[in-house]
């Protein structure tokens, strides 16, 4: 279990670390957008019981991408898509696409169908689950903003008075 997940750890981190350098991402994130790309891969992988991802493992892997993404870009003062979109790319279901197209060339409908299916739901899985950590970053970003600016707003009125 060790060496395996060593090894898909490794191969998620390029994964993620080659497109960041395709994408002209800054040299000094590039470390960490290959990190986030191998965290939101393995961290899944280890409640899974077989080699491929399913929906759901897909689902906690673009949440973890999407948490790691939001913490970084406030930590490295950049914005989250330069750790999210990297990060997504282990996840994304490239062989079941793979399989969708092949079936289709070889007339088996019902196999296009089940991996086409397959497909699409792990691609509404990361979009979700990016959406949804992005959404909450942001509503909790936006309550805190709004509760400064009545406290400053508070403090000009006050000093008004005096």
């Amino acid at each position: 279990m060790i060496p395996l997940l060593l090894k898909y750890f490794i191969l998620s981190f390029l994964g993620s670390f080659a497109p960041s350098m395709i994408m002209n991402i800054e040299k000094r994130l590039l470390l960490w957008t290959g990190l986030g790309g191998a965290l939101g891969y393995c961290i899944p992988y280890l409640f899974g019981t077989s080699a491929s991802l399913s929906a759901s493992q897909t689902f906690a892997g673009a949440l973890i991408v999407g948490i790691y993404s939001e913490l970084m870009a406030k930590y490295h003062e950049t914005p989250a898509t330069a750790f999210s979109v990297p990060g997504i790319f282990p996840l994304v279901p490239g062989i079941a696409a793979y399989q969708t197209v092949q079936s289709i060339v070889e007339n088996r409908i019902q196999d296009a169908v089940f991996y086409g299916i397959n497909t699409v739901v792990k691609a509404f899985a990361i979009a979700f689950g990016i959406m949804l950590v992005s959404s909450i970053f942001r509503t909790v970003r936006n309550k805190k903003n709004a509760r400064n600016f009545r406290l400053k707003e508070r403090t000009i009125n006050e000093d008004n008075r005096n």
